[in-house]
């Protein structure tokens, strides 16, 4: 009888400690997920920023196959 009753308080334990763990796990999610989630990926940069991508006022129409060789060359 002893037995079954040691068996399920070591069970209880288990399980108890898997809830707690799933609920930090849980909430440590939520956190991150409203940490990151006002984040402006897209603002315009500080400071000497130069811009990387310019067509010189014309767009640029290349086939794929163009613009794999552009990047090639000049790795852009």
């Amino acid at each position: 009888m002893k037995k079954w009753i040691r068996l399920f308080f070591n069970t209880l334990k288990v399980f108890l400690l898997f809830t707690l763990c799933t609920i930090l796990f849980y909430y440590g999610m939520i956190w991150v997920h409203q940490e990151y989630q006002n984040y402006q990926k897209y603002d315009e940069p500080d400071g000497a920023a130069v811009k990387v991508f310019e067509t010189d006022g014309e767009p640029v129409s290349l086939s794929g196959y163009e613009r794999i060789i552009y990047f090639f060359l000049h790795g852009e």
